[in-house]
This record gives structure tokens, sequence and C-alpha cells, in this order.
């Protein structure tokens, strides 16, 4: 199944109420970079301590989401980020009902983190940010996202 296609005018609506709670500008660049300038702004509010607006929080891990499910296309292992999206992704053996036997499951702002290559697989295990079960629910070999 193909990422979903983002509305335009909810992702600007998002990213201008991020920007207006970090005291910035409303964003006037071009509508193809959205995505990525609303990725931006959330990562600079948990840069800042702040909590990212939940609805730009929600679109940025969205958009993630949806480009690990393009590059790395399957339905092995399925990707949870509450509360906002899951994505099932990654080649292999697929599963047709019930808990899927590979979930991977986060905060936000560890899959932005993981992404972004801010964060790597092995130092998100360690510190106990990332809770993987199965054989397959491995994630180091699709990240960071390119």
């Amino acid at each position: 199944m193909p990422p979903r296609r983002p509305d335009p005018e909810k992702l600007r609506a998002a990213l201008d109420a991020q920007l207006v709670a970090l005291d910035e500008p409303p964003y006037d660049g071009p509508a193809g970079t959205l995505p990525d300038a609303l990725v931006s702004a959330v990562l600079t509010a948990y840069d800042r301590g702040l909590t990212p607006e939940r609805d730009a929080a929600r679109q940025a891990v969205r958009h993630l989401l949806d480009r690990l499910a393009t590059a790395a296309p399957g339905r092995t292992v399925e990707v949870r980020v509450p509360p906002y999206a899951a994505v099932q992704a990654v080649e292999g053996p697929r599963h047709t009902r019930g808990t899927p036997p590979n979930v991977v499951e986060m905060d936000a702002r560890t899959w932005i983190e993981l992404a972004l290559g801010r964060l790597t697989w092995d130092e998100a295990v360690a510190k106990g940010a990332v809770s993987a079960s199965g054989a397959r629910a491995d994630l180091s070999g699709h990240l960071p996202l390119g």
C-alpha cells in the first residue's frame, strides 16, 4: 500500500501553529518542503524543552513513517509511534491477522531523532527508548532515512 498523500493545507496549518508556539514567523517557503519544515519545527520544540503542538507532532511522525514505508516496503515489521501513527514496512514474511510477530514501538521524539540520524538504533535500544520484539524488529539497516 503506498503512503498516503498529506493535505498541504493541513500541513501548513500544523507548521504555522508550531512556529507560532516557538515565537517564530509563519512559514513562507515552497509547498514542496512543508513536510521537512514541519519535522524541523517539531524537533526545534523538543530541543527547546517544549512539548510540540499535537497536530504538528502527529504530522511530522506520519511523514517520517511514510518515508520509512516507501524506503523499506513490505509488511513484516509494524512500527508504532503512539498515539500518532503506525506503519508496516520491511520485506519478508507477512502476517495476516492478530498482533504482528515483529513490532517496534517508541515515542515521537525518539522516532524523529532516529529517522534524521540524530540518534542511532543501538543508542536508542541501549537507553530503553525503543521496544523491539521479533526476529526482524531491527530497523538499523533502514535508518536514518535518506
